[in-house]
């Protein structure tokens, strides 16, 4: 996940920044704006960042000066090219307005939501887990976008790191757990950028600011960041994935760097099994810190 607010041309950034997250999926990318003069734009694509969001004309089409992205690797819904409607961000028209959400995480209770909002009335347009929070948030009856997405999240379990946008804001958002990364980054004086990883921020010039706590929920409007925390405290849980695989080496979890923490698991790994060999071969590729360890 991706967004950008407080920039000319946000779709620009948020398609540099989607590129440089491109490992944390590669079946397809949505882009959401907004400029104040004709509201929401989206564009939802197949394929890589790179075949999609490099097109003048395409990138012509999503104006303003606030935006996010996601690109996806399902974990839960259909794939395949029938299934567009999965591409996130989704987007929900609500009384105080247009919000549109992306999310990275699994939602463990998300069958029993969904199946609850199915009685109750709601029509869901994908097979992601994901839209079970903008089902949520049409429901709350809080007044603005940002508590009515705190009562959505209350009610989900699993792990959750969301980007979300309004008219005038950005907000970003991780389970108590904080079992997904989600990062704070500054774009010179007064604009800002969330994205799952700091290679997100390297790639658009951003200034690395600090990672979103674990429970926290912050609001970005007119320059300002406005922090709370609208769940129980809770013990982290990081997922060690992130370390392991998932993150790029490049980047930055939890103030260790991902490529020394690989190589480090490679030294221990000489410690706890060493054995005289030749050649030391990495598979697959997240693995070459740690064979350079070894």
């Amino acid at each position: 996940v991706f967004g950008a607010i407080g920039v000319t041309d946000a779709a620009n950034f948020v398609a540099l920044g989607l590129h440089a997250l491109q490992h944390r999926g590669q079946e397809a990318g949505g882009i959401i704006t907004h400029d104040p003069e004709h509201g929401f734009h989206s564009a939802h694509r197949f394929g890589l960042v790179r075949d999609n969001f490099t097109s003048a004309k395409l990138m012509e089409t999503l104006p303003g000066s606030i935006g996010l992205g996601h690109v996806r690797y399902s974990t839960a819904g259909s794939k395949g090219a029938t299934a567009i409607r999965d591409v996130q961000p989704f987007f929900g028209e609500f009384a105080m307005g247009g919000a549109a959400i992306a999310h990275n995480g699994n939602i463990t209770n998300a069958a029993a939501i969904r199946r609850e909002l199915i009685e109750r009335g709601s029509i869901f347009q994908s097979s992601s887990d994901s839209e079970c929070i903008i089902h949520l948030m049409a429901r709350s009856i809080q007044k603005t976008i940002a508590e009515r997405l705190k009562d959505a999240l209350r009610r989900v379990e699993g792990a959750f790191s969301i980007v979300a946008m309004t008219r005038t804001k950005l907000i970003g958002v991780r389970d108590p757990l904080g079992v997904r990364p989600l990062v704070l980054g500054r774009i010179g004086d007064n604009a800002w950028a969330l994205s799952s990883e700091t290679c997100g921020l390297d790639i658009i010039g951003a200034e690395f600011i600090r990672e979103i706590e674990p429970g926290e929920m912050v609001v970005i409007e007119d320059g300002k960041i406005n922090s709370t925390r609208p769940f129980a405290p809770a013990k982290s849980r990081f997922c060690i994935f992130e370390h392991v695989y998932f993150s790029r080496p490049d980047s930055i979890l939890g103030g260790r760097s991902v490529y020394e923490t690989r190589r480090q698991i490679g030294v221990e790994l000489a410690k706890e099994a060493p054995v005289d060999a030749d050649l030391v071969c990495p598979v697959p590729d997240s693995g070459t810190p740690a064979a350079i360890g070894y």
